[in-house]
């Protein structure tokens, strides 16, 4: 309920999807209008949208429109309602589709009595946060085995516009082993709505998640308040539930685009290629939610971020490449093995992994970076060594079995096949690992020829 039934007429501009209302007694605390509190927007005496106050200037009060400004007259009035925007959390939001306001729009059973929590609130104390150490299984090698993602650890994926990063995004909602995936989608377009929509239901996962979406034609406010409820109520699964929440996000530019758009209209000075200087802390303030929490359980982020131009010194990547902990590149539909990084990857392997993890990814990765160099000689017409032809057949395996984006393995598999494939290209001494693994791990010919003979069989 409203804490005060006044309702103010006084609209000085609307600008965008926000307005400017003067509250004549801001002042004196009769309005009791704080940021971030929610208000009522009325016209021909009926309710015509929610807001949000993201400006207080003396007798001035700023509100960005949920429902946009479309229609609506000078002559609207305003209702501060005296709480902050909160979202629905319960165990009946699994499963459920809500819109970036969070309000169901997948026409379930209504959820007005269910419990409601604050978005936006602060991040753990750094100093009472666990020290990450174990993993997030997402079934996917090129994650898995050469830049594992860690519990509590923030971490986005750079692409460019028109890469699949949508279905892998899916792909990993469907395999990671996670209590709860909590998807955010910020700028849809509705095929990629329905896209995640039927991917979620057929894959049978839907019970364990909770989607919010804003699609292209919703308001660009709502775009802001997306990651905030997502993140809300992911933090509420973890912390009192104590469960293993993955927190998938799409698309953080698109974000960053709805907060320059807000702040062009609040006449905010721009700062580097028209985004505001509060960027880094706007960004930095969410990505901060990823959390191991002492004696409950965790948020785990995973953000596309697609740079326009496949610039990465665009603002958008180059801050958040500052706040997360690496980076999953994607490019040309695969995860390249040399641009990605999972800073926190020594802190799971050879611990909670097989002993044999470290030396596979680095043997691996530079077998593969051999075979990059040997295919630039190929094409320069340069003469190959017999170590080249090696690393060629090698590079080709790798992209075949590891890199392709619809590649699902065990990690223990992908190990496994992992040192299959090296032994169908090299001589173990070529592999220059320590003879206790070569003697646990390496495969015998029957293996390799076996392996070799299903491929071909099924070419």
């Amino acid at each position: 309920m409203p804490q005060s039934l006044l309702r103010y007429t006084n609209i000085l501009s609307i600008v965008g999807d926000l307005i400017r209302v003067h509250v004549p007694d801001l002042t004196q605390g009769n309005a009791r209008a704080n940021y971030g509190d929610l208000a009522l927007i009325e016209q021909n005496g009926q309710a015509y949208s929610m807001a949000q106050i993201i400006k207080i200037d003396r007798e001035e009060v700023s509100l960005q429109v949920f429902a946009g400004t479309k229609g609506l007259s000078t002559g609207a009035s305003v209702c501060f309602m005296g709480e902050p925007m909160k979202a629905t959390y319960s165990p009946n939001i699994l499963g459920r589709i809500f819109n970036g306001a969070g309000e169901p729009i997948d026409g379930g059973p209504a959820l007005e009595q269910d419990p409601k929590v604050e978005i936006d609130g602060p991040s753990v104390n750094p100093v009472r946060r666990v020290l990450a150490s174990r993993m997030v299984r997402t079934n996917v090698p090129m994650i898995d085995v050469f830049n594992t993602l860690v519990e509590s650890q923030k971490i986005p994926i750079f692409s460019v516009a028109g890469e699949p990063y949508n279905r892998f995004l899916a792909q990993i909602a469907i395999e990671a082993e996670a209590d709860i995936v909590v998807f955010g989608g910020m700028g849809l377009i509705f095929d990629d709505y329905h896209f995640f929509k039927t991917e979620f239901e057929k894959a049978g996962v839907s019970s364990r998640t909770v989607m919010f979406t804003n699609q292209a034609s919703d308001p660009t406010v709502e775009r802001l308040l997306t990651p905030d409820m997502a993140l809300a109520v992911a933090e509420h699964f973890a912390v009192e539930e104590s469960k293993k929440v993955l927190v998938l996000l799409t698309d953080m530019t698109s974000y960053a685009d709805a907060m320059k758009e807000i702040g062009v209209a609040m006449d905010k000075i721009p700062a580097n290629r028209g985004y505001m200087g509060d960027l880094y802390s706007q960004l930095a303030r969410r990505y901060e939610k990823a959390c191991d929490y002492k004696g409950a359980g965790s948020v785990t982020i995973l953000a596309v971020t697609t740079m326009p131009g496949n610039d990465v010194t665009h603002p958008v990547p180059d801050n958040t490449g500052y706040i997360t902990e690496g980076q999953f590149y994607l490019h040309d539909g695969l995860l390249d093995p040399f641009g990605s990084l999972s800073r926190l990857k020594q802190m799971v392997q050879g611990k909670e992994t097989r002993d044999d993890h470290s030396t596979i990814m680095n043997t691996m990765i530079r077998f593969y970076s051999d075979a990059v160099n040997a295919q630039q000689k190929q094409a320069m017409a340069f003469e190959l060594s017999n170590y080249d032809l090696k690393t060629i057949k090698f590079g080709d395996l790798f992209k075949k079995r590891f890199m392709a984006l619809d590649v699902v393995l065990p990690l223990e598999e992908a190990l496994d096949l992992g040192w299959q494939t090296m032994a169908e290209c090299f001589e173990p001494e070529e592999t220059l690992i320590k003879q206790s693994l070569l003697e646990k791990y390496w495969p015998n010919k029957a293996q390799v020829g076996v392996q070799e003979a299903a491929e071909t069989a099924e070419a």
